[in-house]
């Protein structure tokens, strides 16, 4: 076991530990699950699900949203927790804290189980933030204009697969790309650069990465 596994992670800056909060807020707006918090040395890489196919055959693509930060103390800690722990912990974090304790509770979820390639990317241009805010719009109006007000889980894995697994342009990349870096925050007035290895597609702008796997069926 390496001596790098550590029961709390030190942040360089106490602004990352606010940002890590934000991210985790808006992540368990969407799906109220877990984040994987991967520690390679000096960089905390924390992923968050938000969306994935729940059914077998379904259409629904799996998309991933992703923070990096600084650690002052190298780690090499890879935890899956419940959101909702991490959250009781940073509520407890002070404006200068830069301490995030491990929560010793962890969970298995399958997204966890096919992590994007690390390297192979090829660029594929940009997209504006705007181009991205419009289709994500766009789609939330017709998800709800296609659910009714009690569906069962099929009705909503059915209209979500329908909208978020369509193809966003001519690249490929699922409009459920575009949903994530709205509901995460990761849009501002500018742009995201556009990659793609394989069946992943990436989206990358200063404020967070959105991994996209297209594909039907479950993981």
């Amino acid at each position: 076991m390496s001596d790098l596994l550590t029961s709390s992670f030190r942040f360089a800056d106490p602004r990352d530990l606010a940002d890590l909060k934000t991210f985790a807020t808006r992540a368990k707006a969407i799906d109220d699950g877990a984040i994987r918090l991967q520690a390679a040395g000096s960089v905390l890489a924390a992923y968050v699900c938000v969306l994935r196919p729940r059914l077998l055959g379904e259409s629904t693509p799996t998309i991933l949203g992703l923070r990096t930060m600084a650690l002052s103390d190298p780690s090499a800690t890879d935890v899956t927790v419940p959101l909702a722990a991490v959250l009781d912990r940073l509520a407890r974090a002070g404006a200068s804290d830069v301490e995030l304790p491990v929560p010793p509770t962890t969970v298995t979820e399958s997204w966890t189980g096919v992590g994007a390639p690390r390297a192979g990317w090829e660029s594929l241009g940009s997209l504006s933030d705007g181009r991205l805010r419009e289709a994500a719009e766009a789609g939330i109006a017709e998800v709800a204009g296609i659910v009714p007000d009690k569906p069962g889980a099929l009705i909503v894995n059915n209209a979500r697969a329908a909208v978020w697994g369509r193809e966003l342009d001519q690249s490929g990349l699922p409009a459920g790309a575009a949903f994530a870096a709205l509901t995460l925050g990761f849009l501002a007035d500018g742009e995201q650069a556009l990659y793609r290895a394989g069946r992943w597609f990436r989206l990358s702008g200063p404020r967070g990465h959105v991994l996209a796997r297209t594909g039907s069926g479950l993981l």
